[in-house]
């Protein structure tokens, strides 16, 4: 299918707007204040506030895309994880737990995997700026829309929308009382049950309470553990007062509250390299379903565990000055999260603890003025300050049966001349200690903590000016000013990584070389080495000659301490033997670690950036709308709070010379530099009766883009050189006939590194990005039947397909070509029928990914296991039945 005929089907349909259509829907107005994209059914006007004033979706150039709580129950999407079923350049991964979520649009975005990586993609529920994915992952509460606004939007909304926002907006309390409540049932004995009540208190005050259950059981199954994994167990609160002293002021009151404790989330074995032999046998037994991740049939030695906490509490305030208005957004929020997993994902006993105590606790506070003259000429002027505190503490452990893996591992490596127990002894003499038992040891490992504090301010504003009654142009601006303060204190109990196996090996060599000398001076038989007795005596009978045979054996370690014994021998040089225990480095997993600050770098970054957008809009007819728009976004640096933080090379000589490196200390990055995007956009808007059509054509790159990419041991933090896409969107929808709505979304994106000279497998530059699909659709249909007396059936079929895909953009390890036949495609159906009677009781059927589409997420080297690749498979088919009444 290509994008020609995708498009021009699509015109033929006279199609495109967002994935929900709200002339087919009944949505009351929401505030406009929220500086969201509000759905509001005035004729055919959908009424939003993407530029945070309130225009008609028609007249308001952004690319934007919005889902009706319609469709929300249609299409029985409970978490940002199902929307991207209905947004084609949305693309959301849920990773190792539940509190890891990715958020990409356009191909742009990261964030998941560390506490201290800014994300690309800004998540708003109520105006309010969620700002890790643990807390943004919960089930949604009682949404009234949700809009994903495409390209940069750092003008309005700051720092963390350099590639789009996903604002989520609520019923606000109603002064008429009512309310819902809603169970289902489905498969893997799934239970969701939900309620809301609103009404007045009085005439000037109104309150909602709102509350949900979401219950199932796993549909993956751990063979050895004799239990379902990946199962669901959430509940959530949430509570609102609104407040109308006058109709001047608004106030309206929100605090939510809501607890995840889940075992999340399986990794299938996609490839099963050499290890496996030895993990099948530690675990007395299969270790992994090799090969095989569909079969959603996996081997542990624990359950992992997700139990998260996110509440908090906002204020909104807003106040009508006659052609003015003034807001304020006040909110303060925690995240208590607690993970745990086997990370190994086997049956042996190869990890065992990978645990990490998470807390978030953020403030942030928004201020804006906006204008609504009568004259050609209007503005917003705003601030914002965000105040963050990340707290993570993380612990990784060597379980009971790493020692006997890594056993068999060095024998592999070293043709059986060493095993644990020797390696202790050889490296014990050499070192001058006793580290019998001490290698691979069950319980150590490393235990972390890290500290950040993230503070910024923004000043934004944009000013609108009518040049004729069609012609508008907007400029806007944003200076945003962000510091950020970080610390660690790491400590290893990793005694084998802690050993410099450079210095040992030029230790041992030349005390072999020695022996071998003075065996050679004592007329000792060939290959006979000198006893250590013996050389002591030689030294003092002969001091001359042993000063020699002691120089040239210095040397010879020396100049054999960095070459491994495979680079020795191609040297075809007798006095170049190589050091034997270079090989073994890949084994030391948890080096001691340099902590920060220090004396040389002093955990602190600074960031300042002015972004700014130029828009022209045009009124073509009373119908079509076009728009013209340059804009630029900024995402400010990501600091590496993890194990894998190192050193910048630019640092690490002033640290050694400072004489406080650590053994086997290596340059990294402690942080990654900001991300500058811009995107160049031309849009066209158009809206009839019964038909209406969005298109986008757009240029947009990144500069800096910062990428985290595991390497089987550990994440690669850098930042690339450019990012950039050309793309096309557009959206659709026709009423062909009365009770008839069908839809069409589709993406085209064309993306390429322009420049990625440091990337984790080298210079990739001039190569396609993983993981963003050259094509993404997104197909609909709604039929809606009223029968007499006004009972209604709706049967909703919808269609999600992404082309084939490079998941990931290498495999540490492995030959390229691996990694580049691992691809990904999407093909999923879902389906509804409900029948809403009008009493208000609603009864449907629902199913979603009812082919039973499978495909992988993500793929990474599997964790100290060379050879073998894990991967998170998609969700299976699930369905079940609804029961809903609104009164």
């Amino acid at each position: 299918m290509t994008l020609r005929n995708i498009l021009l089907g699509a015109t033929m349909l006279c199609a495109a707007t967002t994935p929900a259509f709200a002339f087919a829907q009944d949505a009351a107005p929401a505030d406009a204040d929220t500086g969201t994209t509000e759905v509001v059914d005035y004729g055919n006007d959908i009424i939003v506030t993407a530029s945070k004033r309130s225009q008609t979706l028609q007249d308001t150039p952004v690319a934007v895309s919005v889902t009706s709580a319609a469709q929300l129950e249609e299409s029985q999407i409970r978490d940002l994880i199902d929307l991207q079923s209905s947004v084609p350049s949305l693309r959301v991964s849920q990773l190792q737990s539940s509190a890891n979520t990715n958020f990409i649009i356009r191909g742009f975005g990261n964030g998941a995997n560390n506490a201290g990586i800014e994300p690309s993609v800004g998540v708003f529920i109520d105006g309010v700026y969620r700002s890790r994915s643990a807390a943004q992952i919960g089930d949604l509460p009682n949404v009234e829309r949700i809009e994903v606004l495409r390209g940069p939007q750092s003008t309005l909304f700051g720092k963390n929308a350099s590639a789009g926002v996903i604002s989520i907006v609520t019923q606000k309390p109603q002064y008429e009382f009512g309310g819902s409540v809603e169970a289902t049932y489905g498969n893997y004995d799934a239970i969701t049950v939900k309620g809301d009540v609103t009404g007045p208190i009085s005439d000037t005050v109104a309150f909602s309470i709102g509350g949900s259950y979401n219950r199932r059981d796993g549909y993956a199954q751990d063979l050895k553990l004799n239990t379902d994994v990946n199962d669901r167990n959430r509940w959530g609160v949430r509570g609102q007062l609104l407040f109308e002293p006058t109709d001047a002021l608004s106030i309206r009151l929100i605090g939510d509250y809501d607890k995840i404790d889940e075992n999340c989330c399986i990794a299938g074995n996609v490839v099963a390299g050499p290890t496996v032999a030895i993990t099948n046998a530690l675990a007395g037994g299969p270790s992994v379903d090799a090969n095989n991740p569909f079969s959603y049939k996996v081997y542990n030695n624990f359950l992992s565990s997700n139990e998260i906490e996110n509440y908090g509490g906002s204020a909104q305030i807003d106040y009508d000055l006659g052609n003015m208005a003034l807001t304020s957004i006040s909110a303060y929020r925690q995240v208590r999260a607690l993970t745990n997993q086997d990370s190994d994902f086997t049956g042996a006993d190869l990890i065992g603890e990978n645990s990490q105590d998470l807390g978030i606790d953020t403030f942030t506070q928004e201020l804006r003025l906006t204008s609504d003259f009568d004259g050609p000429f209007n503005f917003l002027l705003g601030g914002y300050y965000f105040n963050e505190k990340i707290d993570q503490k993380n612990d990784i452990r060597f379980g009971t049966q790493f020692r006997p893996y890594a056993d068999q591992l060095i024998r592999a490596s070293t043709a059986n001349a060493l095993n644990v127990a020797s390696l202790e002894a050889i490296l014990g003499a050499a070192n001058g200690a006793n580290y019998t038992g001490t290698f691979f040891r069950a319980g150590d490992g490393l235990d972390e903590a890290y500290r950040m504090k993230d503070e910024a301010f923004s000043i934004f504003g944009t000013i609108d000016f009518e040049v004729t009654d069609r012609l508008t142009l907007t400029l806007g601006g944003n200076y945003t000013k962000d510091r950020k303060r970080f610390r660690t204190n790491v400590i290893s109990t990793d005694t084998f990584s802690g050993i410099d196996l450079r210095g040992t090996g030029g230790r041992v060599l030349s005390q072999q070389a020695l022996a071998t000398g003075v065996g050679q001076a004592l007329g000792l038989p060939a290959g006979t080495l000198a006893t250590p007795a013996q050389i002591q005596a030689f030294a003092g009978a002969q001091p001359a000659i042993f000063g020699q045979i002691n120089a040239q054996a210095t040397a010879f370690g020396a100049a054999n301490a960095n070459l491994t014994t495979a680079q020795a021998a191609a040297d075809n040089n007798p006095l170049t033997v190589g050091n034997p225990f270079l090989a073994l480095t890949p084994f030391q997993f948890l080096p001691p670690f340099l902590n920060v600050p220090n004396a040389v770098e002093d955990g602190k970054t600074n960031d300042s950036d002015f972004s700014y957008s130029v828009r022209a809009a045009y009124e073509l007819t009373d119908t079509v709308n076009v728009y013209a728009t340059y804009a630029t976004g900024f995402k400010a640096s990501s600091v590496n709070l993890s194990r894998d933080s190192r050193p910048l090379a630019s640092d690490l000589p002033a640290i050694v010379a400072g004489g406080f490196a650590t053994p086997n200390l290596v340059s990294g990055s402690r942080f990654a530099d900001p991300e500058e995007s811009t995107v160049y956009e031309f849009g066209l808007k158009g809206q009839w009766d019964v038909a209406a059509v969005n298109v986008a054509v757009f240029k947009q790159s990144i500069k800096g883009f910062q990428s985290n990419v595991f390497t089987g041991t550990g994440f690669a933090l850098a930042n690339a050189g450019k990012q950039s896409t050309f793309g096309i969107e557009f959206d659709g929808s026709v009423r062909p006939t009365e009770g008839l709505n069908l839809t069409l979304a589709a993406t085209y994106l064309d993306a390429k590194y322009d420049s990625f000279v440091n990337s984790a497998f080298g210079d990739i530059s001039g190569t396609t990005p993983a993981g963003i699909p050259e094509l993404s659709l997104s197909l609909g249909g709604t039929y809606t039947y009223e029968f007499a007396g006004g009972t209604r059936a709706i049967a909703h079929v919808d269609y999600a397909y992404e082309s084939p895909v490079q998941i990931v953009e290498g495999l540490t390890g492995f030959p390229a070509s691996v990694a580049q036949n691992l691809k990904r495609e999407v093909n999923s159906l879902n389906a509804s029928f409900t029948v809403k009677l009008n009493n208000g009781f609603e009864l449907g059927v629902w199913g979603r990914n009812l082919t039973n589409a499978q495909y992988l997420t993500t793929i990474f080297p599997a964790v100290a296991q060379s050879g073998s690749v894990s991967g998170y498979p998609s969700q299976p088919r699930t369905y079940g039945v609804t029961g809903r009444f609104k009164f």
